[in-house]
């Protein structure tokens, strides 16, 4: 298991994180975040993307989907933002969310190694 610390610095080894942020999106406040720019700012991402999750959630209820999100891509021309809802007991309501620049990542990549960060993360 993983503290929160280590989950938030091995998802910015990922090649081409630019910020990583675990969010409560009950609250939509940032419990932990690494990196960010001048251009990026993770506290306004943590909840904008909050809003983003709550949006699919009820138009999954909407539409009596019984299924779960296992990530939201949203894809911009210079970076892809990639939401992940933990799906574990202790993380309920919480999302991990990466901000990655295409030039340098890699999509496939960054998603499989979210998958294993959110699988050891402890909350």
């Amino acid at each position: 298991m993983a503290s929160m610390d280590v989950s938030l610095k091995e998802m910015m080894a990922i090649d081409g994180a630019v910020g990583a942020v675990v969010v409560d999106y009950n609250s939509g406040m940032a419990l932990g975040s690494l990196g960010g720019s001048k251009d990026l700012d993770l506290q306004i991402a943590a909840a904008g993307n909050t809003e983003v999750v709550k949006a699919k959630l009820r138009t999954m209820e909407s539409l009596g989907l019984k299924d779960t999100i296992e990530d939201i891509l949203i894809t911009l021309n210079t970076q892809y933002h990639i939401i992940r809802p933990l799906t574990g007991r202790s993380g309920k309501g919480l999302f991990l969310y990466l901000a990655l620049d295409r030039a340098r990542g890699n999509l496939a990549l960054a998603r499989h190694n979210m998958r294993i960060i959110e699988e050891k993360l402890e909350v």
